[in-house]
């Protein structure tokens, strides 16, 4: 995430009220010190200052992505970003999980269900082994809900298996539910993806 900004960074204390304020190049955790640079909005910053970049740098953190704030008033400042190995005079905030660890994260309690897949055993037995969710798996489609949205998945008991992220809308998982992968072609008129969540996008209870 690239915040171009009227600032090149992050100093230890506001360079508008001291010169001698020193850039932060590199931030690894949002600590209370850190916090505590940002300082007060000035008069007249609507959108808040630095304050809003380090609440914008916490949820790049929780998300495993890294950030970085630069001036956006040099020329061509995505270009001089990467013409750099270190950016220029720039802030990276690096996050201290990978991506896939904190995307797992956010499926697992940051987001609300928007339906339900109801599992037959084999598709349970499956995603215990570290498996995809495949359409064949998938015995019931409830609620309704979007490509990319959050389901909740349970089995043929109707006790919890975990949730993950769909890849098809619930009116198209209706459609290829119990069917092959092989299947979803004939099944809805375009070729999707093989499975229904997969197992990047899914978290087992």
């Amino acid at each position: 995430m690239v915040l171009l900004s009227d600032i090149d960074g992050l100093y230890n204390r506001d360079p508008g009220l001291d010169p001698d304020a020193k850039l932060i190049p590199v931030v690894e955790a949002l600590t209370p010190e850190i916090e505590a640079m940002a300082g007060a909005p000035r008069p007249g910053d609507s959108s808040g200052g630095m304050v809003t970049k380090l609440q914008a740098a916490r949820i790049a953190y929780g998300a495993g992505c890294r950030m970085v704030i630069a001036d956006g008033r040099r020329l061509n400042p995505l270009a001089a970003l990467a013409a750099q190995p270190d950016g220029g005079r720039c802030t990276w905030f690096l996050p201290p999980a990978e991506p896939l660890a904190a995307r797992k994260r956010w499926i697992a309690g940051s987001i609300n269900p928007l339906g339900t897949l109801v599992l037959d055993a084999g598709a349970v037995r499956a995603l215990g082994r570290g498996n995809s969710l495949l359409p064949a798996g998938i015995a019931a489609v409830e609620g309704a809900f979007e490509r990319g949205d959050l389901v909740l998945l349970r089995g043929p008991d109707g006790a919890g298996v975990g949730r993950g992220l769909a890849g098809y809308s619930s009116r198209d998982a209706d459609l290829i539910k119990g069917h092959k992968s092989s299947d979803i072609e004939a099944r809805l008129g375009y070729r999707g993806r093989d499975e229904m969540i997969h197992r990047d996008d899914l978290v087992i209870d």
